[in-house]
């Protein structure tokens, strides 16, 4: 089944609130244009460089109760309708980039203390963090896009 962005999100400067988009360009090998991540300056790949983290996903039907909005989870894009823990280590289609899932993403406490929000972000989102992506094939992501994942059997 297809998945679709329902939400998207980037900050520039780490540490800084996330900023709601309605597109951004994935580059292959670095992650959405204008993040903090795509050159290296994300808080998890500050030593490492680019292409340690590169996008971040979170399925949407966990933050409805959770406590926190879209921008306060710190994910690039936020799906619905796809299972994000079964793109690990599988390539998929989101708009017209390529990306392919690397690891589950762990939740911390990070996201709460950045957006000032008292609740735990590591106890709400606990077993469902989202994932952590690559960028295979640069292409336009837009809110409303279509979630291609590999065929059954991949």
């Amino acid at each position: 089944m297809n998945g679709k962005v329902i939400g998207l999100f980037i900050s520039p400067v780490a540490g800084e609130r996330m900023q709601e988009i309605l597109e951004a360009e994935a580059i292959a090998g670095a992650g959405l244009k204008g993040d903090r991540y795509c050159i290296g300056e994300g808080s998890f790949n500050k030593k490492t460089g680019v292409g340690n983290r590169q996008v971040s996903l979170l399925n949407g039907l966990f933050i409805p109760g959770s406590g926190f909005s879209y921008w306060e989870t710190r994910r690039n894009i936020i799906t619905m309708d796809v299972e994000l823990m079964w793109l690990i280590g599988r390539d998929f289609q989101v708009g017209t980039a390529k990306l392919r899932g690397v690891k589950y993403c762990d939740p911390c406490e990070r996201p709460s203390k950045l957006s000032g929000n008292n609740q735990s972000f590591k106890e709400a989102f606990f077993d469902r963090g989202g994932l952590v992506a690559e960028v295979l094939e640069s292409g336009l992501i837009k809110v409303g896009d279509v979630i291609i994942p590999p065929p059954k059997g991949y």
